[in-house]
This record gives structure tokens, sequence and C-alpha cells, in this order.
């Protein structure tokens, strides 16, 4: 093989033989992949796939074999089936590193794994190295006495997960339960695997995403050489903030390989470029050391979320002296304030800098299937789009991966607060010790790392691990066949778990953050999942088949999780579907509708059926589902709103999609807005109107996210489709700070008088300086039953600006760019009679105007 590090020479060959700079070589070329010669079976079944080919590093086996061509894409039609042998196959991955006599000086020759997916074995020169079972770790070894001068060989060696596990699975009487059966049958005796494994949940197949097992080196990996000392890591504790100083520390863990008194300088860079340095002699020992080194701030600039002021970042900087000469470097961007979870007589509510803050946003799932290949440019799109819809939080589901340091930075320099799920995403945790010991490690390098971001204001043990324990139906059957013994070592093993190893490494390494043990979670103060305490996952609309009318029912504490499902634009369906005819049942629409194994479409046709017209083909029928999307999570986020202070947060499930789907995403896979994201910038927007029509009554409820008082009127007026004004009910008021207020309740019989409910309705409007900022249409009737009028409408186009007029009422106007991509910057609005919108087209294609007029 060619050398994949041919500079490796020229770099290290005045490298002197005490205390040199830590020099990091990227191991990212050369890399080749191949069937693990033990691996007979798969051998005989893909002969082809037994001699090497091109690796890529961070990566997966799959997404080589898809740019080989010896799978295909399992994004399009129904490809999925065709690479699930992949996951069932052990792989070797090899590259080749030239070492030089000089580098071979040094003192230690790191090799590390940013991330190891996931049995895996890595051997130099035939000689095993170290042995990885944790997607979710960082591996390191010292490589030095396996290596040579010359070209040296890694190989790396992972094994299946599901062939792994197969042997534990097959000889439990009673296995763990998992998240989702395979749809392939190729767990072993159908036993799912995915419990007893610390890798991505969702990549053994969601209601949202495919099943795609990936096997590889998905993060980076290097070579790193050094002496004497090296930082292992760096965070700061924020230990005191008030309006005169802020007190830090910057904690430090030095590695020694004996004692020593090494420096650490340490730069703190204030937002305007001002920077203060201290110096500090530390005696080391061999081993890891904790160093503690203070810091104060004067005039501290708070960081703040978004709707709430700036986001002033602070930069501290440590370098490691050894010898007198600088050793190394690490640097953390950090925010100033305070974060605080008030759960006073079961309240969920974050207290940022002293203000109850509303949260609201949606919940992230991962990006893609494949972890490796997303870009930065897409982590920056999805959550500029969310901090331009007026969120100010994003949970980061649990099921997933952690994330990569540029999301969270990203975050922090939009004002997004992050609620931080622990990679548990639903299935019984295994109860021995040795697997919470992986876990408590995975914790402590994971919360060190990402701890002190200001973004990240809640880390959360799980997601729905203990309230599906307590909950759901095949748990309780599971639990009465185990026994109560059984039953009581799994609870205990899952009570240690979520309430002290998770717990116990926030407060080591985020002391300032706070924790709750899962989500939904009361804190183990009673039970699960309901109104009364703590955050709630409502799915009775949706998942229930209830009507969408059942979210006025309810004001939960927080709402951390509650979905709709909508079709996506068409320019992603063709993407996936390609050419030719759609069909909602067809085999391609099937296989990417993934909830209720794909029959997950009939749902949409129930809740169409429920509340909006027939479709009038396939286009208007991805119409008509993100409609339906859009007003079902607009009327229950208004509602949560209205809540307030009893409820104080809104994240509806979901924004993003893996893999490009019908699903709850607000935001499809190719990044193309659906309806619900548009409307989400309405109903989340700083101060709003809600007004609710429940028991022949409407409710007008004002909203405002703002610190201050703000003046404002409220105005409801009744018309005919006509578009003749019947009434009009109008009135000043105060907008509190941070605040929802009701201030009116008009009955059908004094609003709209004798008018007929179909051929009547009413724009209740909020308006600020006598600019309406909050619009809503109040209907007496289901859409359906209403006798929308012709709207008449013209679209007129100029370059990339487009002026839509509506003759009568237009509700629900979507600006439809057909099959290939392209947005609006506005979308799914309505229009009063002789009104008329001006927006901004991306793309070159025209347009189609859809509404719910029949």
């Amino acid at each position: 093989m060619k050398p994949a590090l041919p500079l490796l020479f020229a770099l290290l060959a005045s490298t002197p033989a005490f205390a040199a700079p830590r020099t990091d070589v990227a191991l990212d070329r050369g890399w080749q992949v191949r069937i693990d010669p033990a691996d007979s079976a798969a051998g005989q079944a893909h002969p082809k796939e037994t001699r090497w080919l091109p690796a890529h590093v961070p990566g997966s086996v799959q997404q080589d074999l898809i740019a080989a061509h010896r799978v295909p894409d399992p994004f399009k039609g129904t490809n999925e089936a065709a690479i699930q042998w992949v996951g069932l196959t052990d792989w070797q991955f090899r590259t080749q590193i030239a070492v030089s006599p000089a580098m071979l000086a040094r003192d230690h020759l790191d090799l590390v794994f940013d991330g190891l997916d996931t049995f895996a074995t890595v051997r130099v020169n035939g000689r095993v190295l170290l042995s990885a079972d944790n997607a979710h770790r960082r591996w390191r070894a010292d490589a030095k006495s396996l290596l040579k001068a010359g070209d040296n060989e890694i190989l790396v060696t992972i094994a299946s997960p599901i062939k792994q596990l197969a042997p534990l699975v097959l000889a439990a009487k009673h296995p763990l339960p998992g998240e989702y059966v395979s749809a392939f049958k190729d767990d072993p005796g159908d036993r799912q695997t995915s419990p007893y494994i610390r890798k991505p949940k969702y990549q053994y197949g969601w209601d949202w995403g495919p099943r795609i097992v990936t096997i590889g080196l998905w993060r980076p990996a290097r070579l790193e050489a050094w002496d004497a000392a090296r930082i292992e890591t760096l965070r700061v504790e924020q230990d005191a903030l008030n309006d005169a100083e802020a007190r830090l520390t910057a904690r430090a863990t030095i590695v020694a390989d004996r004692a020593k008194t090494v420096t650490l300088r340490t730069t703190m860079t204030a937002p305007d470029g001002t920077a203060r340095t201290v110096e500090q002699a530390v005696a080391v020992a061999a081993g890891p050391n904790r160093v503690a080194i203070p810091l104060t701030v004067a005039a501290p600039q708070r960081w703040q979320p978004a709707g709430y002021g700036a986001q002033p970042l602070y930069t501290v900087a440590t370098t490691l002296l050894v010898d007198g000469a600088a050793s190394e470097q690490r640097a953390r961007r950090i925010g100033l304030r305070t974060v605080s979870l008030d759960r006073r007589d079961g309240a969920f509510a974050f207290v940022v800098n002293g203000n109850r803050v509303f949260a609201k946003g949606a919940n992230l799932i991962p990006f893609d299937s494949f972890p490796a290949r997303v870009e930065a440019a897409e982590m920056q799109g999805l959550l500029t789009a969310a901090r331009d819809a007026n969120m100010n939080m994003i949970r980061v589901w649990g099921g997933g991966y952690y994330l990569d340091d540029a999301f969270y930075e990203m975050a922090d320099r939009l004002g997004l607060m992050i609620w931080q799920d622990f990679m548990f995403g639903g299935s019984v945790t295994p109860p021995e010790a040795a697997f919470r010991e992986n876990v408590r490690i995975e914790a402590d390098e994971q919360v060190a790392r990402l701890g002190d971001h200001p973004s990240i204001v809640l880390w959360a043990g799980n997601n729905e691990v203990l309230s599906g324990w307590e909950n759901w139906s095949d748990r309780k059957a599971f639990k009465t066949a185990v026994g109560p013994d059984e039953q009581e070592r799994i609870g205990t093993g899952m009570a240690v778990l979520f309430d002290r190893v998770l717990r116990d490494a926030v407060t080591r390494n985020s002391p300032g953050t706070p924790y709750m043990p899962g989500s939904p979670s009361s804190d183990y103060e009673g039970p699960t999942d309901t109104d009364a305490n703590g955050d709630r996952h409502f799915w009775d609309v949706w998942s229930g088949s209830k009507p969408v009318e059942q979210y006025l029912d309810h004001c939960p504490r927080f709402m951390s999780e509650y979905g709709f499902q909508a079709m996506p634009t068409m320019a992603t369906i063709r993407d996936f579907a390609g050419p030719g005819a759609l069909d909602a049942d067809g085999a391609v629409m099937k296989a990417h509708q993934k909830f209720l194994a794909g029959e997950g479409n009939a749902r949409l046709r129930l809740y169409l059926d429920q509340r909006l017209r027939p479709a009038k083909d396939f286009a208007d029928f991805v119409y008509l589902t993100q409609v339906n999307q859009a007003q079902a999570i607009g009327l229950a986020a208004r509602h949560h709103r209205a809540c307030r202070p009893v409820t104080m947060g809104s994240l509806f499930w979901q924004l993003n999609d893996v893999w490009p789907s019908i699903s709850w995403a607000s935001i499809d896979h190719l990044g193309q807005w659906k309806l619900l994201q548009y409307e989400a910038r309405r109903f989340f927007a700083p101060q709003a109107i809600v007004a609710e029509h429940k028991d022949a009554s409407t409710q007008v409820t004002l909203i405002s996210d703002a610190t201050t008082p703000i003046a404002a009127r409220w105005r409801v007026t009744v018309r005919d489709m006509t578009g003749a004004t019947l009434a009009t009910r109008e009135a000043a008021a105060t907008l509190a700070p941070l605040s929802a207020a009701t201030v009116a309740t008009l009955p059908d019989a004094a609003l709209f008088g004798a008018a007929p409910p179909a051929q009547s309705y009413a724009v209740a409007e909020l308006l600020i300086d006598g600019r309406s900022v909050s619009r809503t249409i109040v209907e007496r009737l289901a859409p359906k039953d209403m006798a929308y009028p012709d709207p008449g409408l013209t679209l007129r186009r100029d370059g990339d600006r487009a002026t839509i007029t509506a003759a009568r009422l237009a509700r629900a106007v979507m600006i439809d760019m057909g099959d290939m991509p392209g947005q609006a910057s506005d979308n799914g609005f309505d229009l009063l009679p002789g009104e008329s919108i001006t927006v901004t087209l991306t793309g070159q294609q025209t347009p189609v105007l859809r509404t719910l007029a029949r």
C-alpha cells in the first residue's frame, strides 16, 4: 500500500527527545475495507467484497459500498432492503502510516479514535492494541511499543453488532424489550439486540427512519505524539455571576508520565478582544492530575437566549508549558449566564438570568443515517431556520448520538437553548454493573466535552426509557413474565443509572446545569407523563387517532413532545421516488413511511377526512397533509402558550428528517420547509394573539415574551364569505412582561349573531404601534364544512419576487414550487379579500397556488 502519511518524516525529523510540542497526525487517508476473512459465510455470499476497496475515515462501510456501486443508495426507491446484509457482516479496515526514528524518540505515540462503531479490535503490525465496545466513547492507547521505523499497518476489525450479540439474546429466557422490531427479520430469533449495545439506536430503525446498522470508524482518528505531559480535558465552570463580577474556574486535566513541575498559562479574551493572562506552576504526578485555575471577569456580559438579548462569548485558552516550552493549547468559548429549572409543585420552567423563559421549539433527531457525512453548513442551515422561526430551544433527542462541537458552537452563537438527552432511546437497559461503568466513562467524557456551552440548559437521562418501563403495555407484560425479583433487579439498575450515574456525571462536569433523569419525567416525584408534574409526551393526537381538538384539553407543565405527520415537498418526493406516477399506497411511498410499518398514510387520510377536503390529485394530497400538520401543531402550540404560566414550554416533534421520508418533520431531508415551519414562525412570534374556539365560544389571549410592558390593541372582526364586515370587537391592552393574559371570552351568539356558521368567520389580530403583528382565523366548524369561496388568486412574478393577491378569502395559501427544489420566503398564509403579499422565491420554476377552496 502507499503510505497514508508521507509527510511524517518531514514533520518530525527535527523533533528533540524532550518535551517537544504535541503533534497530531490525522489518519484520514489511505484506508481500505473488506469483509473480514473470518466471516466465511459473508465472503461466500459477497465474494467481490472480500477484496480491499477504498474506504473513508470518518465514515462507514455502507458509505464505502455505496460509493463503489456495490450496493444501491438506500435512500432511493425501495433500496433499503438491499443494504441490510452489510450490518450482518464482519469487516476489516486498514491503512499504513510511516513512522520516522524521530517519531519513535517521542515519549508517547497514542492512537486515538474519536468514534469506533462499535465492537472493534485495533491491531498495529498484527498485534492487538485495544478493543472497543461503545460507539459514544473516544478510544486511546499508547502504540509506541508496537510501532517501528518505516511503514506500519493499522488494522481495525469490526464485528457485526447483531451477530456479536446474538448468543446473548438467544440464551436469554426473556430478552430486554427494545425499540422497533426489524422489518427485515434479521435480528436473531426475532429478538432485538439494540438494548445491549452503546450505539446510536435510530440506526436499528425508527418510525421515521430506515434500518441501517452502520459499521466503521465514524469519527476522526489520529496519531498523537507527546512527551512528559499533555492536556486531557479543559472545561470552564461558572462559580458566581452578578452584574459586577463573574468568578470562574478553568479546570484542566493534565496527564503526566512522571512527577514534574509544569506551567499553565491561561488567557481569557472578552467579546471586545481585550485579554487577561494568568500563569500557574503546577506539580504533577504520574497519571491524571486535576488542576483548578481561578478567573474573574469584571462587568460581565451575559449570554441570553434568542429573543432576550445578545450572545456575547468569552474565550478561555490554556497553554501547557513543559520545561519552559509550549507543549499544547486547549481553548473553550463560553457564555456567562445563570440557568435553573423551577420544579416547585410539579412545575417545569427554565429560569435564565432571572427570567422565566417560555421554551419554544422542536425536537431534533440525527441529521442523517450516516453521521460522518453531515457537514457544518447543514447544521447551520437547520439551526438558523429554527431561530428564524422564533424558536429558542432545541431538544437533542436521546436515540441518536452526541453531536459535534460545531453544533453547540452554532447554538451558542444563535442563542438557541439546547435540551440535551443522554443517548438512551427507549429500550430497557441492562442491569449489570459493567454496563453502567461503560456508560459512566461515556457520560464523563461527553459532559466534560460539552458541559460549558451556554446553550446547554438541561441534561436529561433518557428518552422514554423510564416512562415506558412504567406505562407501556409490552414493558408491563415483560415485568409479569420475568417475575418480581428480576423486575426489581432491572428496575433498580435503571434507577442507579439514570438517578445516580448520569446525574453525578453532570454534577462533576457541568455543575451549573440542571439534570432530569429522563423525558418525560417527574424526577421520581410521582407518575410520569401527566399534565400535573414534569414534562409530557402527548400522542393521543396522531398516534392515538384522537381529534386535534384534544390538544385544547391539556395544559401540561411542559410539552416536550407532540407531533403530526405530513408529506414532504414534491421536490423531495421526486428525489427518492423518481419520475412517473405517484401513489400514496405504492411500494415506494410505503417504504418511506415508517409509521405503522408503512401503513401510516392511512392515518394521513383519516385526519384529512376529519378536517379538510378530498385531494384532487397526488400533489394536492401533499398540500393538504401539510396544511393539516401546520394547523394541528399551530392549534397545540398556541394553546400551550395561552396556558402560561402553568405551561412553560412547547417543543413539537420534529424539526428535521434523517432521510427523505413521510414524517413529523417541519423541514424535510432536502432542507425544504413544509408549511409547518412557516406556521411556526407565526405561532412562536414574540407577541401573539390566541383565539380558541371551543364550546360555542371564542377565548382571546394575548401573549408576550418581552421583558418589558408593551402597549397594544386587539381586534376581532367577523366577516362573511363575500368579505363584508358583520361585527367588530376591539380594545386597548398592555402586554405584561413574560405573560399570557385572557382578555375576552366571546360567545358565538354575541360575536357572530345570526350569521350561518359555514359562511362566516372571524379574524383575530394583535396590533402594536398600529401594525398587525399576529393574526389568526376563527372558524366555528371544521374546515371541511366551511363554505370557502373561490379566492380568485393571482400571481405576478418579477425576478425572484412574487406578489399574490386574493379577490376573496384564501385559506392556507401554498406557493407550490413543484417537482424541483425551491422555496418562498413565506408560505401557508391566509389572505383576506383584496389583500396582497409579496414574497421572495428561490428556483426559477413557475409556482402553482393552492388553497383549501374546493
